[in-house]
């Protein structure tokens, strides 16, 4: 079971009721950085902690003005192995107060691309609590490992061919198609010259050159 500790800030939120009602352990204590932490287990029975700074809109805002959000978003990734924004409320942000809506732009993707830190946006303490509940319970699911292995379908002899000559400079899917035709296969059509190159419709001289000289050129070290 996830053990969810949270910031005694947060007491009078609801949220620590919701969370009880889902039958989470909660541990309410003065925490030094963020509102709520996940304690979890890696797949090599490493503890994970994610840390999860929560923010109202209008704290959000007021966090901007006084650079506060700049030192609370350093210590998330210091101390985080996952490291969380949530962003709490249903009003637009941009007509909340008299702020340029490019500042808040610039600080959200600020956080996302400098901090690299996920900002999640919920519309309530209730909403907030559910997130919390669904994060925690996919912390206790098996993680594989990611792998970025292409998982789509083994490609034909006929599509791996076409891929190979469009490789070659200024070849597209019709033109690869139209040499494979005229020349049937990919050995013929690298031993060919530029001359017979130029008798295949849209290629000219200087696409000729190019190919002949990729495929003729000593590789340099």
């Amino acid at each position: 079971m996830v053990k969810i500790l949270v910031d005694h800030r947060e007491r009078n939120s609801g949220i620590i009721k919701e969370l009880i009602k889902e039958k989470f352990d909660v541990d309410i204590k003065q925490l030094a950085v963020a509102d709520f932490i996940l304690q979890s287990k890696n797949n090599k029975g490493k503890v994970l902690n994610v840390g999860i700074e929560k923010k109202t809109q209008n704290d959000f805002l007021n966090s901007i003005i006084d650079k506060r959000i700049i030192t609370q978003l350093i210590a998330l990734k210091k101390n985080f192995d996952i490291p969380i924004l949530v962003i709490e409320g249903s009003e637009n942000i941009y007509e909340l107060r008299n702020f340029h809506p490019n500042a808040i732009r610039g600080m959200l993707a600020s956080i996302a691309i400098d901090y690299q830190i996920p900002i999640l946006h919920t519309k309530n303490y209730r909403d907030t609590a559910s997130l919390l509940a669904v994060i925690a319970r996919r912390l206790e699911k098996t993680r594989k490992p990611l792998s970025i292995a292409n998982k789509r379908k083994a490609l034909t002899l006929k599509q791996q061919q076409e891929i190979i000559i469009e490789m070659l400079p200024g070849i597209g899917p019709k033109l690869a198609k139209s040499l494979l035709k005229k020349f049937k296969t990919i050995k013929r059509i690298t031993n060919t010259t530029e001359k017979q190159l130029q008798k295949i419709d849209k290629m000219g001289p200087k696409k000729a050159r190019q190919i002949k000289n990729i495929l003729e050129k000593r590789y340099v070290t």
